[in-house]
């Protein structure tokens, strides 16, 4: 009888798989990182800037008043080092790495299979990435850490009630006691940890059919019951709907956009399926290398693909960020490069942000029809104002310091206290003379981390009047305030209420009067645009007129010949780019303004003629 060879045994994977993993693992947060600061920086700058943390008992206790507050204090915290988000991004990167450890060892995955530890970690990554504009509106404190930290208190009770033995009630009894005490302290995701715990349940081998089934019913109750006494004798300020969900960002405006909590419903899947395929990673053989290696590239590239299909990534959103990062530090010349490169049709906030910088340097008159305009709608589901976006920044700088006080207060109340709110609030009480409510508000500056040193900066104007009004940054500000101190509706439109504020108004200050003959060529009103000028005219006797007024002075003088412009000193090229447009209109007789445009933009695109003939009805917000 001829003996039959043994069949080979399954070759084990060497310990250079689980070393390759970690590799892929540290490449990834590498990738990570040096992404979120290539093409994030401006957005994480702005987290911080719309974030508020306070190292005083009664910020703390102001947080405690909801489930969930560990995570907004300690998010709060830890978004406040995005001020430099290079540390901001290594904390966050480090941190995921902690993670995914705690992970591997709560679920027991073996190190050669530590690659599909990555996903958890990408729907965290994920819930950072896709806000876009709701970063306006979100009310969470600390979000860009807070689904972090609470899948990190999860995770580690897990851990624990793993370790802990089947005997003497143990496990049904540490289900109670942990929902119990992580859900006020991490909302939801005390919650989540519970329902880890029955689902790793049905996974433990040291436990008897009894022993599971007590367990669950522990669980399944804790989850269901903790929350209703919570609600009832503690939390009052949580409405009952939102019970079992806080501690995670309510993406609700006039109605729900539930696909934004698609990285949510990713991070409870990829941690179930942990959960249920316990051990099951750690004792998987690999018969063959090329197929562990094909398994970690599939899910590699799916990981990636996934993310980078969430990863919002509109190109006006992140100009619109960097413009109002160089407003911040009053760098002029910084808006006018970003908006110098415009691969799209700028949004209005850009627009006016534009003109904002063109008239502090003074060259508005000049050069406002040399940058690409437009109004391109905001790539958001949101029912988006420029109120949230900029319009604060645009009525400080335009000197319109009630409408920005009020919105600082509005949006206060509504979404929480900003770092952003505090500073604008303090700068409309210096202008305005209210030196104690400035001191108010450099206290409050100063308990932040960063924000106290340019809170001190204006510390100086403080009981020093004179000082501020003769000080350049102040000047065209107070150049710009209306003489009457009130308060009306401005329908959040900011373009529009500015524009007609300084068309209705009036003012001695020249640069009062020349903002309002750039709003006169901004309502394209022959009518408005007259006395407007002349006004102009008169008080900038002897001086250049600049070019685009010149532009419209002519056109509206061939137009209605209601004002005779011949005795005008217009620049020859003025009178021939007019000359030139018209003859040009002429050949393009039959075409639609679409095409006009396309043909005129080259040639006459930096023009008021351009402006006035081939834009129009542009949607304002």
């Amino acid at each position: 009888m001829t003996q039959q060879p043994a069949p080979h045994p399954a070759r084990p994977s060497g310990p250079w798989q689980g070393w390759a993993s970690m590799a892929v693992i540290v490449a990834s947060l590498a990738a990570t990182a040096y992404c979120l600061l290539a093409y994030e920086s401006e957005y994480l700058w702005k987290a911080q800037e719309l974030n508020l943390f306070l190292d005083t008992p009664l910020f703390l206790r102001q947080q405690m008043v909801q489930s969930g507050w560990l995570l907004t204090w300690l998010g709060s915290w830890f978004t406040e080092f995005f001020y430099h988000p290079w540390m901001g991004v290594t904390m966050l990167c480090v941190w995921w790495a902690l993670l995914m450890a705690v992970m591997g060892r709560a679920f027991r995955v073996s190190p050669r299979w530590g690659v599909v530890l990555l996903v958890p970690v990408a729907a965290l990554l994920i819930s950072d990435v896709e806000l876009g504009y709701w970063l306006y509106y979100l009310k969470l404190r600390g979000h860009f850490f807070a689904a972090t930290i609470g899948t990190t208190l999860a995770v580690l009770s897990v851990w624990a009630y793993r370790l802990l033995p089947a005997r003497y009630g143990l496990r049904p009894l540490a289900m109670v006691l942990t929902t119990a005490l992580l859900y006020p302290l991490a909302g939801f995701y005390g919650l989540m940890a519970t329902l880890l715990m029955v689902i790793l349940t049905w996974r433990l081998s040291d436990m008897t059919t009894t022993q599971r089934v007590t367990a669950t019913a522990a669980g399944l109750l804790s989850v269901a019951g903790w929350p209703l006494l919570y609600y009832n004798y503690v939390f009052c300020q949580t409405s009952m709907t939102n019970i079992w969900w806080t501690g995670l960002p309510l993406f609700v405006q006039t109605e729900e956009t539930p696909w934004y909590y698609t990285p949510y419903y990713m991070l409870s899947l990829s941690l179930g399926l942990l959960a249920a395929s316990y051990g099951g990673y750690r004792r998987l053989a690999v018969r063959r290398t090329w197929a562990w290696a094909a398994f970690n590239a599939v899910l590699i590239a799916a990981t990636v693909g996934v993310v980078n299909h969430f990863w919002y990534k509109d190109y006006n959103f992140h100009k619109e960020l960097r413009m109002q990062q160089c407003m911040e530090r009053q760098d002029w010349e910084g808006m006018l490069a970003e908006a110098a490169v415009a691969a799209d049709e700028p949004t209005r906030a850009i627009v006016m942000m534009k003109n904002l910088a063109l008239f502090r340097l003074g060259r508005q008159g000049d050069e406002m029809y040399r940058y690409k305009t437009g109004a391109k709608a905001s790539d958001t589901p949101l029912t988006l104002r420029m109120t949230q976006v900029v319009g604060r920044s645009l009525y400080y700088h335009y000197g319109q310091l009630n409408y920005c006080y009020r919105w600082c207060l509005e949006d206060g109340v509504e979404m929480g206290w900003r770092v952003e709110y505090l500073k604008y609030l303090l700068l409309c009480s210096l202008v305005n003379g209210e030196d104690r409510v400035a001191r108010k508000y450099i206290a409050q500056l100063r308990r932040t981390r960063y924000h106290g040193p340019w809170a001190d900066r204006y510390a100086r104007f403080v009981g020093h009047r004179e000082a501020l009004l003769n000080d350049p940054e102040f000047k065209p500000i107070v150049s710009l305030m209306p003489s009457d101190d009130m308060l009306a509706s401005d329908n959040s439109l900011v373009e529009y209420f500015l524009m007609n504020q300084f068309l209705f108004f009036n003012s001695g200050d020249k640069l009062y009067q020349e903002q309002a003959l750039l709003s006169a060529l901004w309502s394209k009103d022959i009518q408005t645009f007259w006395p407007r000028f002349f006004q102009y005219a008169e008080s900038h006797k002897g001086e250049r007129m600049p070019t685009h007024y010149q532009e419209a002075a002519y056109l509206y003088g061939q137009l209605e010949h209601q004002v005779d412009v011949s005795h005008m000193p217009f620049d020859p090229e003025v009178v021939q780019t007019y000359n030139d447009f018209m003859a040009l209109a002429q050949q393009c007789k039959g075409m639609s303004e679409e095409q006009m445009r396309q043909v005129f933009y080259p040639r006459f695109g930096h023009t008021f003629y351009y402006e006035y003939f081939l834009i129009r009805n542009q949607q304002l917000y």
